[in-house]
């Protein structure tokens, strides 16, 4: 493929998550969501960028603003959206909803509600990779956040000194939750900066580039191959909505929304591609075919039936007894 055919194949991607995302809004404020979503749009560039530099068979744990990783990793649009309806036809059967997507058949192993589990279990999938010698590199994405956690720092020590194959890729969208995470971190760079203690290498890259993001992925996963250990990849982007629906974010200035809102990924990538010499006809007419996918994804999700309650006793790896303890 050309580079134009690359960057288009991530465009494109990008626009499903985006549009799926808009579908997930719109169906919240519906009443056809239930429960709450974190949505992570403006983040699209690092979830497309970081999976364009990985194999198939590689693992990917992803935070509570899941959606992008799951569809990255190619979980349909339309399974994603009936799984936060609660449908049958969703992706984990209505079971997992929006905080909890999950698509084992890409290697997307989860969508995890608790701040930094998930890192100490990348870590763990990265050991079983290393152990079997298959050359399977483990992502873990987490927030800014999740570098005041305990968990973050003792993944990232386990993973030196196994000289494990991870990656740690931390979207800093300069928020945790509702605090500027500038205002209670010694460091200026969270994630990136902490790097050097467990003696590994960091890369900060532009997160709103999906091409810098694949790019200081794609040298990540290879030295990881390698053996050489983990990498941390702190991508500096910007999300735009609240934390969660219930957030209005009026505590971000301005100024610094809108500066961020003229760095849009779609944008970003769509300014690559017209640089490459691809018409701007060629772009819209893929624009006009994700709305149309997108939309007719959320009528089939819509029509769907709902989830079985029966199934709320499957894929269980305990019935809730005592037994196990025997």
């Amino acid at each position: 493929m050309s580079d134009a055919d690359d960057l288009l194949a991530m465009y494109r991607q990008m626009a499903v998550i985006r549009r799926t995302e808009k579908a997930a809004y719109d169906l919240f404020l519906a009443g056809l969501v239930k429960g709450t979503t974190h949505l992570a749009t403006g983040h699209e560039a690092v979830a497309v960028g970081a999976s364009a530099a990985l194999r198939a068979d590689d693992y990917v744990f992803a935070t509570y603003r899941g959606h992008h990783h799951a569809i990255a990793r190619g979980a349909p649009p339309e399974a994603c959206i009936a799984e936060l309806m609660q449908k049958s036809t969703g992706l984990c059967k209505g079971k997992g909803g929006s905080m909890h997507l999950t698509y084992a058949a890409g290697g997307m192993l989860g969508s995890y509600a608790i701040v930094g589990a998930h890192l100490p279990m990348a870590v763990g999938a990265a050991w079983s990779a290393k152990q079997r010698g298959t050359g399977q590199v483990a992502v873990a994405f987490f927030g800014d956040g999740a570098t005041n956690i305990g968990a973050f720092h003792e993944a990232l020590n386990l993973a030196a000194v196994w000289r494990l194959p991870v990656v740690f890729v931390c979207e800093n969208n300069l928020y945790m939750e509702y605090t500027p995470i500038g205002a209670v971190t010694a460091a200026d760079h969270p994630a990136a900066d902490r790097a050097p203690a467990y003696r590994l290498p960091a890369d900060i890259v532009d997160g709103n580039d999906a091409v810098l993001v694949r790019e200081a992925v794609d040298k990540a996963a290879q030295r990881a191959r390698a053996g050489d250990g983990p990498t941390v990849v702190e991508a500096e982007t910007y999300r735009h909505y609240g934390h969660s629906r219930t957030d209005p974010a009026k505590y971000r200035p301005a100024d610094e929304v809108e500066l961020w809102m003229k760095h849009d990924p779609i944008d970003v990538a769509r300014a690559r591609l017209e640089a490459l010499g691809v018409p701007a006809d060629r772009i819209r007419q893929l624009d006009e075919q994700v709305a149309a996918e997108i939309a007719a994804a959320v009528d089939a999700a819509k029509a769907a039936p709902a989830a079985d309650v029966a199934e709320a006793f499957t894929d269980m790896w305990a019935d809730g007894g005592a037994q196990w303890r025997r």
